[in-house]
């Protein structure tokens, strides 16, 4: 099963003394100290002076950035964050939830720092809530878009993310949205 970027974090952050002889506290005093001053120049610097790999590089100045905190701490809080000054939002989130989960119970529903993804074995559609809607992101490759399918304007996920149906109210849960996140599905899960 896919590793949540929550739990990915976790695994980091308990990681850093065993593999780096620093803890977490020891890296962001490094980071104030020692570090260059723009995020790009900080991450080149773990990777050339401190062996890091690219992605827990920026695993380590998101933290850093965080004020020494992690990032994906709780998928509770990043969905809140996510609904800022969109809370009206949340019970049609929620039914939109229960209908993706109704259509394969074998989804994964994701909350990731700025959008929710929709997985099985690999993401398939996600999820961006927005002032006064929530839009659905889908991997439909180069399908044509149409009235109601639009050009994705997600933010976060992936590029393969290439339409999006935009849900305004439970009336948009319909046969037309079901049977495009099967298609996204098929696509890309087989």
């Amino acid at each position: 099963m896919t590793k949540t970027s929550q739990e990915i974090e976790q695994e980091f952050i308990e990681g850093l003394r065993p593999t780096t002889g620093k803890d977490l506290k020891q890296w962001m005093s490094a980071l104030k100290t020692s570090a260059p001053a723009s995020r790009n120049d900080a991450i080149a610097w773990l990777k050339s002076h401190h062996g890091f790999g690219h992605m827990y590089a920026s695993l380590l100045m998101g933290i850093f950035a965080n004020g020494g905190r992690p990032v994906y701490g709780s998928s509770d809080s990043l969905l809140d964050a996510q609904f800022g000054r969109n809370e009206e939002l949340r019970p049609l989130y929620e039914k939109l939830c229960r209908f993706i989960s109704k259509i394969d119970k074998n989804t994964s529903l994701v909350v990731k720092k700025t959008y929710v993804s929709v997985a099985k074995q690999r993401e398939f559609a996600a999820i961006n809530i927005k002032k006064g809607e929530l839009r659905v992101g889908l991997d439909l490759g180069d399908a044509p878009f149409s009235k109601g399918l639009e050009k994705s304007k997600l933010t976060g996920p992936m590029p393969r993310i290439s339409h999006m149906v935009v849900v305004h109210s439970q009336a948009d849960l319909n046969n037309s949205l079901a049977g495009l996140l099967k298609t996204a599905d098929k696509r890309v899960n087989g």
